[in-house]
């Protein structure tokens, strides 16, 4: 009944933090137990008692402040500065530019979102196909959830009960490799297409465009530099890193002003809102799967069919790509993580950070596969093409995020390399 309870309200549109809650309360009334019933308002009110969880709404904080105060523009300056002169120099710039903004942002909706109204219109100037501008600026914006900050990182964090400051530094590595991969694409892209070449600039201007983007680039530094070095906690990270953007907002490109900030707070509150009854869903639902003994039951099956933490790997890619297609990153992450983390950790031995930067991933590049794939629609929107016309000119980067993603799998090393014993 639960399982039919919950599929029916998936197919209807009911947003997935209501179907976990509802799917909870089916179960519960199916076993008949009234003691489970009296500690359901407990258990989800008790899933956002965690500190960790205060780092996202400030990381949206961040990202709203740098919204207004026109940091991205400066960005794509500095970027375009040093490798706008390359063949198929505004492809790079749009890659290396979601980087930066990356390291920054942490939201991949919210990156594609900006990128592509900055980025398309450039790239359609210079003689790009629109559709192929908009399905870069859509993969680019797949490393916002890798590359620290990252909100979905925190939200797994929090589920597997690992420390969010490892969870964030586990994604540096990944978030390099895949910026690389890409890269290499578009070179060879850039060469089997003759894309155009920008034009070269002297020493002196790359240095003032260095200048001018020299302030916004302490943002991920401070950010990533507190984590790293053991200043303090990714939330006490965010909180600086969002001081930090209210500064060079107001008084370097003083393109924010007080009157901006009652809006930017209700857009963060609301955005905030969201993710974390996300996660106090998915805390009540956790409870009543482990009261099921639904991972148990998982676990048996998966090893009828996976005998070794490779074979488990792989057919976590392929069940997770099919999840990811249907179901964005964060609600993905809810619904898989309390099944088949136990089983990845107990019975494979597979190390928790390794496989939260693994099913994160996963997930996130499922926002850019059909049929849903949010990030794709965004994309679509907001550049004026259909969304299968970005995917299809798009897809040699999703065939090299796939083998990012493969690699990722087999090598623990590039999840934990970074990581302090």
């Amino acid at each position: 009944m639960t399982t039919l309870a919950f599929l029916l309200l998936l197919v209807i549109g009911l947003p997935i933090g209501l179907i976990l809650c509802v799917a909870a309360l089916v179960f519960i009334f199916e076993t008949g137990n009234p003691l489970l019933l009296d500690s359901y308002p407990l258990k989800l009110f008790s899933s956002l008692d965690n500190f960790g969880l205060l780092a996202i709404p400030l990381f949206i904080l961040i990202g709203e402040l740098m919204n207004g105060a026109g940091i991205t523009t400066r960005l794509v300056r500095l970027a375009a500065a040093f490798v706008g002169a390359l063949k198929g120099g505004l492809a790079y710039i749009n890659l290396l530019a979601n980087m930066m903004v990356a390291s920054i942002l942490g939201s991949a909706t919210a990156q594609i979102a900006m990128m592509s109204q900055v980025m398309v219109p450039e790239m359609q100037r210079a003689g790009y196909d629109r559709g192929f501008a908009a399905g870069l600026t859509a993969f680019g914006g797949l490393l916002g959830p890798i590359i620290p900050p990252s909100i979905v990182f925190v939200v797994y964090a929090v589920l597997a009960q690992v420390a969010v400051r490892d969870m964030l530094i586990a994604g540096i590595l990944p978030g390099i490799l895949l910026t690389t991969l890409f890269i290499l694409t578009v070179a060879a892209l850039g060469w089997r297409y003759n894309y155009p070449q920008g034009e070269k600039l002297s020493w002196p201007a790359r240095f003032a465009a260095l200048r001018d983007a020299l302030p916004m680039l302490t943002i991920p530094l401070v950010i990533i530099g507190t984590i790293v070095g053991g200043f303090g906690s990714p939330t006490e990270a965010a909180a600086i890193g969002a001081v930090v953007a209210t500064g060079i907002g107001m008084f370097y490109t003083r393109s924010l002003k007080l009157r901006d900030f009652p809006l930017i707070l209700l857009r963060t509150g609301l955005s905030s809102a969201l993710v974390l009854f996300l996660v106090a869903a998915a805390g009540v639902f956790s409870w009543v799967l482990i009261f099921g003994q639904v991972p148990q039951t998982a676990a048996a099956w998966i090893q009828s069919v996976a005998t070794t933490p490779v074979a488990f790997m792989l057919l976590v890619l392929v069940l997770l790509l099919i999840v990811g297609t249907v179901i964005d990153g964060i609600p993905g992450l809810i619904m898989v993580v309390p099944i088949l983390l136990p089983i990845a950790t107990e019975v494979y031995g597979i190390h928790p950070l390794h496989f939260g930067v693994v099913v994160s991933v996963n997930l996130i590049l499922g926002l850019l596969s059909p049929p849903v794939g949010i990030g794709l629609y965004v994309a679509a929107s907001v550049s004026g093409v259909s969304a299968m016309r970005v995917f299809y000119v798009a897809i040699p980067f999703f065939l090299v995020a796939c083998v990012a993603l493969m690699v990722l799998a087999l090598v623990p090393w590039l999840s934990l390399a970074l990581i302090r014993g």
